[in-house]
C-alpha cells in the first residue's frame, strides 16, 4: 500500500510542478499565450510546447533519479531556473530580435528556434541530474 501512497504523491507533485511551471513561462511573456492558441499562432504553440516538453524532461529525469519526492522538487526548481535563464540569454544573444513580439506575431521560425533552446537546455540539465 505504501507502493501506491509513493507513486499518487509523486505522479500529484509532477502534475503540480508541471503546471505551475508552465504558469510563470506564461507570466513572462507580455501576451496571453492561451489567447494567442485560440488564434491559431503556431510560433506560440511551438514555443509552449517547447516549454512544456523541456520542463517534463527535467521531471522526468528528476523523478527517476532520485528516491525522496524533496530531492525531485529541488532539482525541477534547479533545471527550471536554467530553463528560465536560456530565455532570457537567447534574448540577450539576438539584440535586434524581440522574441516575444516576433511570436505574437506569428513568426513560426522564432517559434521552432525557442521550441529547441528550451530542448536542448533541458537535456543538457537533465544530464547534471543526480
Amino acid at each position: 500500500m505504501t507502493i501506491v501512497i509513493n507513486i499518487v504523491v509523486s505522479v500529484a507533485v509532477i502534475i503540480l510542478l508541471q503546471t505551475l511551471g508552465m504558469l510563470i513561462f506564461s507570466w513572462m511573456t507580455p501576451f496571453r499565450d492561451m489567447d494567442e492558441l485560440r488564434k491559431g499562432n503556431m510560433a506560440v504553440g511551438l514555443a509552449l510546447g517547447g516549454k512544456f516538453l523541456a520542463t517534463a524532461i527535467i521531471l522526468g529525469v528528476a523523478a527517476y533519479t532520485n528516491t525522496s519526492i524533496w530531492f525531485m522538487m529541488i532539482w525541477f526548481a534547479v533545471g527550471y531556473v536554467c530553463l528560465i535563464a536560456a530565455y532570457w540569454i537567447f534574448e540577450l544573444v539576438t539584440p535586434g530580435l524581440k522574441v516575444s513580439e516576433h511570436l505574437q506575431k506569428g513568426n513560426t521560425a522564432i517559434g521552432i528556434l525557442l521550441c529547441f533552446v528550451f530542448l536542448g537546455t533541458s537535456f543538457a540539465v537533465s544530464s547534471l541530474i543526480v
